[in-house]
């Protein structure tokens, strides 16, 4: 009788864990019409920024959005359950088009859609570079799910972004490389591809897990055990780290058909192919924190060579850790971000207080960091409305978010 209960406990943890959704991909560019188009040029893109009205279809995004260029993409955030659009873009005869999909952050809804901006409602001067211009008009459709795009919906220019947003410096911090397998964005967490799309995602931070293999070789990877919640089934299971780099890589597969990537080829990548600014290296366990150290010294130099803006910090969740850091030769000169007290931070010399959200504004401490030359992150921020409580009301630095489009909205509509 133990034997069936058994059977059936493990069964059921077994569904529960691959418990599938099923997830629309809506046809983007049936035709490949944007290959006929020619490809935007830099000088463009910052014209489009700005906060846009919505005139027509405020049913999909609310009353306004922020357009923002994201390295190689368009994407639009709203504020309606976090909804944003990412879109490729091209022009034709001075007219531009912009074909993609638009997504829910909260839920799995999704949808084609596409714009055109023609030549005489901005699509002429955008192309010229005229940053003078307030007359930019969006025009588009979209459609929900596979659904052909058949509903309107317009922008139309309304301002540029405040002072306050353009001179900031403040960082929209993805977790888990860009976001959660749990969000259902296509790719994996903690994998090469999802730090590849994470920018679109309005994030210009990073935050990647870093555990060590038993022979040694530093990778990314969030929980300890071999799960199906990251990966597919495998030929190994139990505790990740009880195998060696070569198992790792070769036995395993992300959730989304990916490979777990080494903590070398994460940095190398976000130095070399991305436009991230941060990336915050929460450390899993205290074996991993001296391979880290050495790691990121050598991608910071790199990084400084290429006269490249990147930061790397490494994570000190906790108390063993917070030791384990404090006992490495040269520990003062290790930029780090420490999650424990005010007095740890101070003692670590780290160059980022990161607490966690639900100790509130805490605007004297913060303000206190600040005068100390120091960051302050707050982490892990999910709710809109605490996210707008905490970036019109906070004295913070960044935000860790699984969001980064709803935190990307709140803030620059500022």
């Amino acid at each position: 009788m133990k034997t069936i209960i058994l059977i059936i406990a493990s069964l059921l943890l077994f569904y529960s864990c691959n418990n599938e959704v099923d997830i629309t991909n809506p046809v983007v560019d049936p035709s490949n019409f944007l290959s006929e188009t020619t490809p935007l040029p830099e000088s463009s893109k910052k014209v489009m920024e700005g906060v846009y009205t919505v005139t027509e279809g405020n049913d999909l995004l609310g009353d306004q959005v922020v357009v923002k260029w994201t390295r190689d993409r368009l994407s639009i955030f709203a504020g309606k359950n976090g909804g944003y659009i990412i879109l490729d873009g091209g022009s034709l005869d001075s007219v531009l088009f912009f074909l993609g999909y638009w997504r829910y952050s909260t839920n799995t809804e999704t949808g084609a859609v596409n714009f055109y901006i023609s030549s005489d409602e901005g699509g002429k001067n955008i192309l010229n570079g005229d940053t003078t211009t307030a007359e930019i008009n969006f025009k588009g459709v979209y459609g929900n799910g596979n659904e052909s795009a058949n509903k309107t919906i317009k922008f139309q220019y309304k301002r540029p972004f405040s002072p306050e947003v353009k001179q900031g410096d403040f960082y929209i911090l993805a977790h888990r490389g860009g976001g959660r397998n749990s969000d259902y964005l296509g790719v994996s967490e903690n994998s090469i591809e999802m730090i590849n799309i994470a920018e679109r995602f309005g994030s210009t931070g990073i935050e990647i897990d870093a555990r060590l293999s038993k022979d040694g070789v530093p990778f990314i990877y969030h929980d300890s055990d071999i799960n199906l919640r990251l990966t597919q089934k495998s030929l190994i299971w139990g505790k990740i780290e009880d195998f060696t780099w070569p198992q790792i890589r070769t036995l395993i597969t992300l959730r989304n058909g990916e490979k777990i990537p080494s903590l070398r080829e994460a940095l190398e990548y976000t130095l070399e192919k991305t436009n991230i600014n941060v990336v915050w290296l929460d450390t899993k366990d205290v074996d991993v924190v001296s391979a880290s150290i050495e790691l990121m010294e050598e991608i910071l130099e790199r990084a400084s060579l290429m006269g490249r803006d990147l930061k790397i910090y490494l994570g000190i969740p906790a108390d063993d850790i917070y030791q384990a850091f404090i006992a490495y030769p040269g520990y003062q000169d290790i930029p780090s971000l420490c999650e424990l007290s005010v007095e740890q931070v101070r003692q670590a010399n780290s160059q980022v207080w990161a607490p966690r959200w639900t100790q509130g504004l805490q605007t004297a401490e913060v303000q206190q960091m600040q005068a100390e030359g120091r960051k302050v992150f707050t982490w892990t921020l999910d709710d809109a409305s605490y996210i707008e409580e905490f970036i019109n009301q906070g004295q913070f630095d960044g935000i860790l978010t699984n969001y980064p489009t709803i935190v990307s909205y709140y803030y620059y509509i500022k």
